[in-house]
């Protein structure tokens, strides 16, 4: 299962042979939001970002319209766009009605502009301002006391004539969303007089807000926008500007991603590639495995339902495919899910040692039910430690640990076996040192060398610039090599007390005494009152349960056992160079304040279905192969091939 065989099992049947994810349709995993739904369900509810309901009043407006039902609307949510919401079905048509007329007067120098309501509130027209160019970018808004009025926008009938309709409109929206660092790029041009111009429009309209440069690629030659970061000095903002947009709120959509043979992490960096976004723009509950079909929630940062649909196609190319998109209030928080359904294919079963394939029904049986009643123990999957087989994400966050930053990024950029641009730009880094030309090797959707290399040309290879190279990440990236060496360590204190204390709660251990949902919540303030250490009294009447006993991931807040246990987790930190409280790396503003994970874990709405199929021909003299299909639920971080590992009595990959 791991680079370190974890055998310890709970029950004691037989088992059987058999071989998993021969294909990613064999391994489907599909995560359990915090509403106990499945994130692919046709009706599965946003119960993690839904906005609150809007006050019940109704909102006045010049055409009187009531407040329609609170399902249906919530006029002050930002991320909202529908007009026929916004403003009510008949200011709508008026302002339809408005936009053809003046399509048809194109060209003509009168100025016309139309009211579309009264609002008292500064929020509510920040909604519509918002609203109205998003849907008619043509269009200039403006604020009269309460009032807002539309007019035909000359900076966009300009930049049309320079540009397509379409590619004034997208800018438009682009500027509208005011996402600091975002970038847009126009349609390849080759006449340098007319990038001239553009530019030129660009900078004297929003020069303030923006930066242009031309690039070429492949012989074409392409401007891009970038918004300036914001200013850390408030500055005064002209009458102009603040009629454009009154109250800025951040933009977040959701939506549930399928991806098929790809790391969570990688597929992130590649959405982030393709938006034009940074990988830590996307937020998730959890990482899924690479070798299956896996359905998670994300939210992503600074993007419209809109512009996600929009690259569509792109993502596909990459085996990953979105649905139930929608805009929310807020990112999603990691381990916010009750946990993953998984609909598994076992194959090529054949019984361990001398039983006959006819005993094999009954050895399922046997397994399926010990597992159902008894649980297996709660290791740590391989995929917490990265797909790596020279190096591991462990060992990187061993090295960050022990504050050895230089050694950190030459695993980190250790290459596997293989000839793909990736492993050619590791080995062109690890040779030459280049981090330029490196990053021009490393292809475009590996976010997280790409932001490294760009770091370490900047800054060098120094521990400096490899510190800068790691701050270049997000956190959430950062942290995951410190939680992997953590939940390596936490695996052999699991093998390490069953192996030497036995399979009943001994004096010493620690054991959790509060609710369920206490302990799947300890990652702050751990040392609480529900973490109990068993007394002898207790160990002899048996008070406390095997599946009762927690064990700590290591940190600078959590409890040790009080027994053999304790001495040998200090004995495993020593041996690695860490003491017990050497959790935390400043210089990467990185902490790690331990949790309590309980030992066994236990399958929920288990089935299973055992069947034949007759081989292909040529194969083997066998005509018929068993399969395994199994179906069951596990609790947020438990391993589904841990759990196959404890039923067929084999360690899995």
């Amino acid at each position: 299962m791991e680079r370190d065989t974890l055998s310890c099992f709970i029950s004691d049947h037989e088992g059987f042979h058999g071989t998993i994810k021969n294909s990613p349709q064999d391994f489907v995993v599909i995560e359990i939001d915090i509403n106990g739904q499945l994130v692919n369900s046709p009706n599965v509810q946003e119960g993690h970002t839904k906005r609150p309901s809007p006050p019940s009043q109704a909102i006045k407006r010049d055409d009187k319209l009531t407040q329609s039902k609170a399902d249906d609307t919530d006029i002050l949510n930002q991320d909202c766009f529908d007009l026929n919401v916004i403003l009510g079905p008949s200011v709508n048509k008026e302002l339809e009605h408005f936009t053809n007329k003046m399509r048809v007067r194109a060209g003509e120098q009168e100025k016309v502009e139309l009211s579309v309501g009264t609002y008292p509130d500064k929020h509510q027209r920040a909604v519509v301002h918002r609203a109205v160019r998003y849907n008619f970018p043509f269009l200039q808004t403006v604020t009269n006391q309460s009032e807002i009025r539309v007019r035909e926008d000359p900076d966009f009938k300009e930049l049309a004539s320079l540009a397509s309709e379409g590619e004034a409109e997208e800018f438009f929206r682009f500027i509208d969303a005011k996402v600091p660092g975002s970038v847009f790029t126009f349609l390849p041009d080759d006449s340098k007089e007319h990038r001239t111009s553009v530019h030129h429009f660009v900078s004297r309209r929003f020069g303030k807000l923006v930066e242009t440069k031309s690039f070429t690629d492949q012989q074409k030659t392409s401007i891009t926008v970038r918004l300036r970061e914001r200013s850390k000095q408030p500055k005064k903002r002209t009458l102009a500007e603040c009629h454009e947009e009154e109250e800025e709120v951040t933009l977040y959509t959701s939506f549930t991603l399928r991806k098929e043979n790809l790391e969570t992490l990688e597929a992130i960096s590649y959405m982030a590639a393709v938006l034009g976004v940074l990988p830590s723009d996307f937020t998730y509950a959890g990482i899924k495995d690479k070798r299956a079909i896996s359905y998670q929630a994300m939210v992503v940062k600074k993007i419209s339902p809109e512009r996600l649909l929009d690259k569509v196609s792109a993502f596909e190319r990459r085996g990953m495919l979105i649905s139930h998109v929608c805009p929310v209030s807020e990112p999603l928080k990691l381990g916010r899910l009750q946990g993953n359904h998984f609909d598994l294919v076992i194959r090529d079963l054949k019984p361990h040692g001398k039983s006959q394939l006819t005993e094999l029904q009954h050895l399922v049986t046997e397994s399926v039910g010990n597992v159902k009643n008894r649980g297996f123990v709660n290791y740590y999957g391989p995929q917490r430690f990265g797909s790596g087989s020279c190096v591991q994400a462990d060992q990187v966050g061993l090295a960050l640990l022990k504050e050895k930053m230089e050694a950190s990024v030459k695993l980190f950029f250790t290459p596997e076996d293989g000839d793909d641009l990736q492993n050619k730009a590791k080995r062109h880094f690890l040779l030459t040192g280049n981090a330029k030309e490196s990053f021009a090797l490393m292809p475009a959707y590996k976010a997280r060398e790409r932001l490294m290399l760009r770091a370490l040309h900047r800054y060098g290879s120094r521990e400096e610039g490899c510190i800068r190279g790691w701050l270049s990440l997000p956190h959430s990236m950062r942290v995951f090599y410190l939680h992997s060496y953590c939940s390596r360590v936490w695996n052999e204190a699991a093998k390490y007390r069953l192996q030497t204390l036995g399979f009943k709660p001994v004096q010493g251990d620690l054991v959790w005494a509060g609710s369920e949902k206490g302990l799947k919540d300890t990652t702050e303030e751990l040392n609480t009152p529900q973490v109990h250490v068993v007394t002898s009294v207790e160990e002899k009447d048996e008070v406390f349960s095997l599946d009762q006993v927690i064990l700590p991931m290591p940190g600078n807040s959590v409890k040790y056992p009080e027994n053999l246990l304790g001495q040998w987790y200090q004995d495993r930190l020593a041996q690695d160079g860490l003491g017990s409280s050497r959790f935390r790396v400043t210089s990467l503003k990185l902490n790690i304040p331990g949790c309590y994970r309980l030992l066994l874990a236990k399958p929920q709405n288990i089935t299973y279905s055992l069947q034949t199929s007759e081989k292909p021909q040529g194969q083997s003299d066998q005509t018929c192969v068993p399969s395994l299909s199994v179906t069951f639920d596990l609790d947020a971080s438990c391993y589904a091939t841990v759990c196959l590992s404890e039923i067929m009595k084999c360690n899995l990959s």
